[in-house]
Order: structure tokens, then C-alpha cells, then sequence
């Protein structure tokens, strides 16, 4: 479980910002990752609930921007958004010759709102 670990850093991140720029409290996080990289939002919210106690990000909410896994295909040209379950084949003409090219980033820290 990995999350405690990703928990951990957007923890000292947040506290790190709080001495800097002198804010007492974190009303939200705004984070990005992609759909393929094997994070999961339900127990980073729950890993970040417990850790965050006592922290300037106690009881801050956590907004998730998951990016959609895409594979281009080599044989149709198409560039396609994966819903289901990966399968590398294209959605469009069922081609075996794709490429992901989208829904693996990593987490990332885009915003926060603070008080």
C-alpha cells in the first residue's frame, strides 16, 4: 500500500508551505495521477485522514484530477480513451498494434486552499 507512503510526503509538503507562508489550516488539495498508475483514491483519502491529525492539513479535503488511460493505434492512427479494463487493442478497429500514451502519470501536487 503505497499510499501511505504518498500520504506522507503531500503531508510534509503542506507542512513545509504552512511554515513558509505562515497559513494555519488546508481546506484542499488538488491532486492528479493517472488511471493506470495503480493509486487508489479511496484508501489515499483514508491514509491522508489519519496521518494529517495534528497537521495544518487536518481535516482537508482531497480533489482528484485522474487522467484517462490513451493508446494510440499504429495501424488507424486513432488516439483512444481506454474506460474499461486495459487490453492493448484499440477501442476502434481492434488493432494489437498500440501504444499508451496517456493514464500513467504519477501523483501529482497542483493546488491547494488554505486560511
Amino acid at each position: 500500500m503505497h499510499e501511505v507512503a504518498l500520504t506522507g510526503s503531500l503531508i510534509a509538503i503542506v507542512e513545509e508551505y504552512a511554515r513558509r507562508e505562515g497559513f494555519a489550516r488546508v481546506n484542499c488539495l488538488r491532486l492528479s495521477f493517472g488511471r493506470l498508475s495503480c493509486i487508489d483514491p479511496g484508501a489515499l483519502e483514508f491514509t491522508f485522514s489519519v496521518q494529517a491529525r495534528g497537521s495544518a492539513a487536518e481535516g482537508a479535503r482531497l480533489e482528484f484530477d485522474i487522467r484517462p488511460a490513451l493508446v494510440a493505434c499504429e495501424a488507424c492512427g486513432e488516439e483512444s480513451v481506454c474506460d474499461g479494463p486495459f487490453d492493448a487493442l484499440c477501442p476502434r478497429c481492434g488493432s494489437a498494434e498500440v501504444r499508451l500514451t496517456g493514464g500513467t502519470e504519477e501523483l501529482k501536487f497542483l493546488e491547494m486552499d488554505v486560511d
